[in-house]
């Protein structure tokens, strides 16, 4: 069982930054593949960013250039730095860590709502 605690959500102008935390307790993090994900109201649930257990990563589009993903094993948590952010990310940001590989359920954050003024 993984529990999941994102923070560092917020209200930002235009151009400016956050620095989302995902804290993971539960054991065997460094082993899973982990990201985040975000959701609107009416819309599907969106990928943002994947890491592997390796540190492989993966991103969207749209956030490509502007987004990073990371993760510290050693203290269970992963991040995603959002730079030169836009009124279009606006969402509810989820954490996830995928441990179906190890037979395991995939699990998710409360989520942690960003809001970005134009």
């Amino acid at each position: 069982q993984v529990q999941l605690v994102e923070s560092g959500g917020g209200l930002v102008r235009s151009g400016g930054s956050l620095r989302l935390s995902c804290a993971a307790s539960g054991g065997g993090f460094s082993r899973y593949r982990v990201g985040w994900y975000r959701q609107t109201p009416g819309e599907e649930r969106e990928l943002v960013a994947t890491m592997s257990h390796a540190g492989a990563t993966t991103y969207a589009q749209s956030v490509k250039g502007r987004f990073t993903i990371s993760r510290d094993n050693a203290e269970n948590t992963l991040y995603l730095q959002m730079n030169n952010l836009k009124p279009e990310d606006t969402a509810v940001y989820l954490c996830n860590v995928d441990a179906s590989a190890w037979g395991l359920a995939d699990y998710w954050g409360q989520g942690t709502q960003v809001t970005v003024s134009s």
